[in-house]
Parts: structure tokens; C-alpha cells; sequence
């Protein structure tokens, strides 16, 4: 007799790949539908958790694209462009639509206690803020053109889903990285509102934003992650570790209900990595929620296992030549306890 499940491969079954082998052995990844390459132009972007993966690329060699260029205590390097963290879909969708001119927000700049001005679509940007509301228009006329280059150029986009929850202007639903408030205020704290969005606007944001993408890019592919860190805080009226089980379930529905559905787009598991049964919590540092650099390292190895060519299929990546100006090393060293460098606009919900 047989059955369906008979001549299956030791990862469809939990006592053969999750329970049964070391917690160091387990990989959860599956055959990529592509690789990249040396010769691919990559960009990241997305919640904190990305900048991991620009790292990774950078360390090997890859042609990571960084499309504004400058000091990384100005948010320069730590993405493809300098838009800061993008934590929802709809901060995503909407940044495309602003770089070429689909949609145009009425809130321009929100204040500081001081009388400076930040950039409400990318509040920590610039440490202090600008000085005028002319300066972060003119700041952010050159960020979008970069935007709108990084979109265009790169062969591989990868953006890792971050949150559900986020706040919305009333009047047009401007979605911004920041609650007003935490860094920079807007002359009107009634005009905003939270909202925390569903697996269903989520997906859908995230079609939308690919089929833009792919009038400008055509042969983009793509590719999805979660971010395995849990939220800073929540404005739901319940526990923060209820609303981090939700949030990271709808952002992982969402990418699957995608890459189903999408040519030449990826899932790469690095939530599951960190955060799967087999861990016991051992990749999460103390306050459990900052990765450790084991865990960072283990979710970074087996990308490059599974998603990059390697040195037996072409030439090696180290032979690759950058594309972007004052590359950077942007793997911290790192002593004892510390970990890895990023940096992550949540935390100031909680300082």
C-alpha cells in the first residue's frame, strides 16, 4: 500500500527536519526560483531587520545599489536610498507613488520642539532636523529622484515586511514610520489616526506596488521577507505580544498569498529561521526581541547558501565592481554581547 505522503522529502515531516535533526542543522529553505548573481544590481529596503541583508550583500562583494550616498550617522548606506525604515506595505506603495508624482500628501513637514523641521515620511533621517521647511522640500526632491533611480536600476529588489499597525493622516491617508509626536509633530495632532492594517490590504497593497514597479522595471525580481522582531510597543487596547502573533501573521500571509501569485518573486524564511520551534529562544538576546549575532548570522548564511550563486556556477562575487560611490564595511565589530549595528525608527516609541 501507499500513500500520498510516502515518498516525500525529509522537510515535508517535522520529526525528520525540525524535532529529530541539532537546532543548528535545520534549514527551512526550499529550492529559490532564482538566484543572484555577481553581475545583478540588488536593493533593500524595508523594517529594521533588512538592513541585515545589505550587509551580508556588502560583506560579500555583491553590487549592492546605494543610489544617495553618505555618512551612515545621516541614514546614508543603511538602505538603497535613504528613506528610512519602511515598516507596512502602504508606506511602500505610497513612497513609489510619490517618487513619480501619483499621489502628493499634504503633510510636507512636521515640527520640533526646537523650531526645526523633519521630513514626516522619514522623521530621523537627519539627526536635528532641518533648519526651514525649504530645506527638507529641496532634501526631499533629491531623495525621490534617488528613489525613483533605485526602482529603475536594480535587478533584484528584496523588502522585508515589518508591522501592521501605523497612523494615517485623516485627510488623505498618508501613511508615516512614526506616530505624530514621537520625533516631530504636526500643527494638528486630530487630524491623524491609527490604523492597523489586514492580511487583505496588505496583499493588495503589495500586488499594487509590484505592478507599478514593473511598468518602470520591467524584469525585477523579487524578493520577500518578515521581519522575526517583535513590536516595540502597540496601540491596540491588548498585550504586545498578542498583537506582534498578528502582525506577523498577516505580513506572512501576505507574502505567500504573493509569491503565489507573482512571476519571478521569492519568500526567503528568515522569521522562521529566528523565531521556529527548533530556536528555544536561543537567537533572541535577553530583552527578546533584539537578534543576537548568532541568529543574524544563521538567517544570513543560509541566504547565501540558497540564494547566491556560488563560486562553482560564476565567477566569484568579490570580482563584482560596486556601483555606488564610499562603499562601506557595515558589519560592526563587535565584543562579547554586542550586536550588530542597525538602525530602527520603533525604538523611539518606547525611550
Amino acid at each position: 500500500m501507499t500513500n500520498p505522503y510516502k515518498n516525500l522529502p525529509n522537510a515535508a515531516f517535522w520529526r525528520r527536519s525540525v524535532s529529530g535533526p541539532a537546532p543548528e542543522e535545520v534549514d527551512p529553505v526550499t529550492t529559490p526560483p532564482f538566484q543572484l548573481g555577481p553581475d545583478d544590481l540588488i536593493a533593500t529596503a524595508g523594517s529594521c531587520f533588512a538592513q541585515h541583508i545589505a550587509r551580508t550583500l556588502k560583506d560579500l562583494g555583491f553590487r549592492y545599489l546605494e543610489t544617495e550616498t553618505g555618512p551612515v550617522e545621516r541614514s546614508f548606506g543603511v538602505f538603497s536610498a535613504r528613506f528610512g525604515n519602511l515598516y507596512t506595505t502602504r508606506q511602500l506603495l505610497q513612497l513609489f507613488q510619490r517618487a513619480y508624482g501619483l499621489y502628493a500628501p499634504a503633510d510636507a513637514v512636521w515640527n520640533l520642539p526646537d523650531g526645526r523641521f523633519v521630513d514626516p515620511f522619514r522623521p530621523q533621517v537627519e539627526p536635528g532636523g532641518y533648519a526651514t521647511a525649504q530645506e527638507v522640500a529641496a532634501d526631499r526632491e533629491r531623495h525621490l529622484a534617488a528613489v525613483r533611480e533605485m526602482f529603475e536600476a536594480c535587478d533584484v529588489f528584496i523588502f522585508t515586511l515589518g508591522l501592521t499597525e501605523g497612523w494615517r493622516a485623516k485627510l488623505d491617508g498618508a501613511v508615516f514610520p512614526l506616530a505624530p509626536g514621537v520625533a516631530g509633530a504636526p500643527a494638528d495632532m486630530d487630524q491623524y489616526e491609527f490604523h492597523n492594517f489586514t492580511a487583505a490590504e496588505t496583499t493588495a497593497d503589495l500586488k499594487t506596488f509590484i505592478r507599478y514597479l514593473r511598468m518602470v522595471n520591467e524584469n525585477v525580481r523579487l524578493i520577500f521577507t518578515v521581519s522575526p522582531v517583535p513590536l516595540m510597543a502597540t496601540y491596540e487596547p491588548r498585550h504586545v505580544l498578542v498583537s506582534t502573533i498578528y502582525s506577523k501573521s498577516v505580513l506572512r500571509v501576505a507574502a505567500e498569498d504573493v509569491v503565489r501569485d507573482t512571476p519571478d518573486a521569492a519568500y526567503y524564511p528568515s522569521y522562521e529561521i529566528i523565531t521556529g520551534h527548533h530556536t528555544g529562544y536561543r537567537y533572541f538576546a535577553d530583552d527578546l526581541r533584539s537578534v543576537t549575532n548568532e541568529g543574524v548570522d544563521r538567517a544570513m548564511s543560509l541566504f547565501t547558501k540558497h540564494f547566491i550563486v556560488s563560486d562553482n556556477d560564476q565567477a566569484s562575487p568579490e570580482s563584482a565592481s560596486p556601483v555606488q560611490t564610499g562603499l562601506r564595511e557595515s558589519k560592526q565589530e563587535t565584543d562579547g554581547d554586542e550586536l550588530y549595528s542597525i538602525i530602527c525608527d520603533e525604538e523611539a516609541l518606547d525611550q
